[in-house]
């Protein structure tokens, strides 16, 4: 095999030179003054590092386009003297989750999230304390069959069902993950013949326990809601739905015990969703005629702090930006789901959380509209421009 070191090296050269040509973009939008090296240097080393240790890996970032571009594009729709504090927020406040760092949190969420849960599960059927279970060969099977009897279900692209897969080979079977909820009569037979003929296994064996996954929560509306008529929507009630309709369809083939357990699972979680969440829960397990679970609970591999939001007065500055360079065009694109969610402007971001968070793969329209809103500027509006581009859920860029 032939190594192709000059085309490699003019690659890298070339992107040394758009790294150059970009800091000093950035130079001059900031107006770092050139004769001082201490402040350029300072700032171009953070630069460097956080792009290629972080920012650069973003989805959305357009055809040779990365972050420092990106970033010189975004700073110089400001004032120049509002470029200040729209760089400190960067620094100080913005929080990326790479891809790197996604993985660790689904890799974690079966040592860390699933297996305590099932082996006090077994403890409790043994008379045995939860450290115990593995201790012989009659808790190590009992784990194994209880492990083998939980449901894994994938609520959109992002639960990451195959990284999901791949750290827990061995481990968990892929006749016991579904990727998505659109769940046809055969691939519930499937599931109730597949758990039947496992290992250890018998007839009638029915899934105890179902845990619903996703990446990302801010306010829990996406999960479980009521429209002002009072109707619930969301994935939940979705899922509730689909269990009443395939057990009265399938009877005996259904492959769900009547009295599981739900764990509602998301990677990444605020505090406020997660409050948000416990409480609907609540209100709907009152409300509903056909609550189809005996138990559930809410966890998370990441929970955010209370802090994470943007509040005054320790982020004026950047809430004031917020204000100054609002375009009312992205409350328009979503106003039924933002009317929903008692919003009248887009200014704090989806259900005003207020947040500085942007995942690899997507930003969160619950962020604050100033990291990802793209707007025309009509009627004499501010024309946004973002720093992540984000791409709503049917697919376009917004």
């Amino acid at each position: 095999m032939i190594r192709d070191d000059l085309g490699l090296d003019f690659v890298l050269e070339e992107a040394h030179l758009n790294d150059r040509m970009a800091l000093s973009l950035l130079a001059e939008i900031m107006g770092w003054p050139e004769d001082d090296q201490t402040v350029a240097t300072h700032e171009y080393a953070w630069l460097r590092m956080m792009s290629a240790v972080k920012y650069d890996g973003y989805s959305y970032f357009r055809a040779g386009v990365r972050f420092l571009e990106s970033l010189a594009t975004w700073l110089k729709q400001f004032d120049p003297k509002d470029r200040a504090a729209a760089y400190d927020f960067i620094k100080r406040r913005l929080v990326y989750i790479s891809l790197p760092e996604m993985q660790r949190l689904v890799e974690t969420f079966v040592p860390e999230i699933v297996t305590p849960h099932l082996r006090q599960t077994v403890a409790i059927g043994l008379g045995i304390k939860p450290y115990e279970v593995w201790t012989n060969k009659i808790g190590a099977d009992a784990f194994k069959r209880c492990l083998r009897k939980t449901l894994f279900v994938g609520m959109s692209d992002g639960s990451r069902i195959d990284m999901l897969r791949r750290a827990n080979a061995g481990r968990i079977s892929t006749e016991q993950v579904v990727p998505m909820m659109n769940v046809d009569r055969d691939k519930w037979r499937d599931l109730s013949k597949n758990l039947q003929e496992a290992q250890g296994m018998s007839p009638g064996e029915k899934f105890d326990c179902v845990y619903l996954i996703d990446d990302f929560t801010a306010s829990g509306t996406t999960f479980i809601r009521q429209n002002k008529e009072g109707e619930w929507k969301g994935k939940l009630k979705k899922f509730n739905d689909l269990i009443r309709s395939a057990r009265l369809d399938l009877v005996d083939d259904f492959p769900i015990a009547e009295q599981y357990e739900l764990h509602i699972h998301h990677y990444i979680s605020s505090a406020q969703a997660r409050g948000a969440l416990l409480q609907r829960l609540e209100f709907a397990k009152a409300q509903w005629s056909e609550w189809t679970c005996a138990a559930h609970t809410v966890t998370e591999s990441l929970l955010l702090p209370n802090t994470q939001p943007l509040s005054r007065p320790n982020d004026d500055s950047m809430l004031d930006l917020g204000i100054k360079y609002y375009d009312h065009e992205i409350f328009t694109r979503a106003e039924k789901h933002c009317r929903e969610a008692g919003q009248a402007d887009m200014k704090l971001g989806y259900a005003d959380c207020a947040l500085p968070i942007v995942l690899e793969h997507n930003t969160p329209n619950n962020s604050i509209p100033l990291l990802w809103a793209e707007t025309e500027g009509k009627g004499g509006a501010h024309k946004m421009r973002s720093l992540f581009y984000r791409r709503d859920r049917h697919g376009s860029l917004q």
